[in-house]
């Protein structure tokens, strides 16, 4: 399926250019080649390599107080959601991701400039409600990145402890998927592939970002976002 690799290529792009995570794109984009519980295990793995790409470029970066703080409760509540991933009927799990999409890209768009205060609660409630989400229905990374953007971090801090939690979050969520016999064999070579668009795309997106104003294209990714939330709700 040289489609599904393609657009794994283009999330990653676009993760890497429009600062949060390519799962939020990829699993709907997955989903039109794959069920919901595949997709869930290739787009945690594609998620891993990505985030272990930019781990070591930025890992003199990462803020301690940050990843604890946000980190304990992410991993906490996606052991949680991953956990409940086989008690709900797959179109009740798109279903809600369709939501959740359509949900974050109005208020993304609506409340641009907006941040939340950054107070030890919200610390907590983001690493909660986004391992969560991430557990359940695969993204978390949308609800992650407003809660952190609100401690006002340099793009340096922000990238290396983001990938940090991300890592924890999926590290914890793909052995309860595979546990759970999510990913058929006919899939195993998927991930040496995605292995390489992984870094493949991260490298691209560097070189895009310094060329692309950076407003303009959140707003174009969350126009995308958007659009395939409307389509799963109709799927």
């Amino acid at each position: 399926m040289p489609f599904f690799f393609l657009a794994a290529l283009f999330s990653e792009i676009v993760g890497t250019i429009a600062g949060f995570g390519t799962s939020t794109l990829f699993l709907p984009l997955a989903l039109l080649f794959v069920d919901f519980k595949t997709a869930l295990v290739l787009v945690a793995f594609l998620h891993i390599f990505g985030n272990i790409a930019r781990l070591k470029f930025f890992h003199r970066s990462l803020d301690m107080r940050l990843l604890l703080g946000f980190g304990l409760p992410s991993v906490l509540f996606t052991l949680i959601g991953a956990l409940l991933v086989s008690i709900f009927p797959q179109t009740t799990l798109q279903f809600v991701l369709g939501l959740f999409l359509i949900l974050y890209s109005l208020f993304s768009f609506w409340h641009y400039k907006s941040r939340l205060r950054p107070t030890g609660f919200n610390l907590g409630l983001g690493g909660g409600l986004s391992g969560f989400l991430a557990g359940l229905i695969g993204t978390g990374g949308a609800l992650r990145s407003a809660f952190l953007t609100a401690f006002g971090l340099s793009k340096e801090k922000y990238l290396a402890t983001s990938s940090a939690i991300v890592l924890a979050v999926d590290l914890t969520r793909l052995p309860v998927y595979l546990s759970q016999g999510f990913l058929a064999k006919s899939y195993f070579p998927y991930v040496l592939l995605l292995l390489i668009v992984a870094f493949l795309g991260s490298y691209l997106g560097k070189l895009i970002v310094s060329r692309i104003a950076q407003p303009l294209f959140k707003k174009i990714a969350l126009l995308a976002l958007l659009i395939m939330g409307v389509y799963l709700l109709n799927g």
